[in-house]
């Protein structure tokens, strides 16, 4: 999954980039390849990369429970003592 985050954002990056390089000849191609890139930035490599990083997290453990109210609270005697 790393591999294929880091090759989606090369070519985001790389279509980007030859979007601003070649602008100034064909404008209408340059502005179709920069938001291209903006579209492939936000729609498919930001979900694929939240995906990554949240797969193996359980999210009951960030939610404010009264059970994990109660660890902080004991977590934080805990310190003062």
């Amino acid at each position: 999954m790393r591999t294929v985050l880091i090759i989606v954002f090369i070519a985001i990056v790389l279509c980007g980039s030859y979007g601003f390089y070649i602008r100034p000849e064909d404008y209408s191609t340059g502005e179709l390849c920069v938001g291209l890139s903006i579209v492939g930035l936000f729609f498919v490599w930001m979900p694929l990369f939240i995906y990554h990083r949240w797969r193996k997290r359980n999210f009951k453990d960030y939610m404010l429970t009264k059970e994990n109210i109660e660890k902080m609270k004991e977590e934080g005697k805990k310190k003062k003592i």
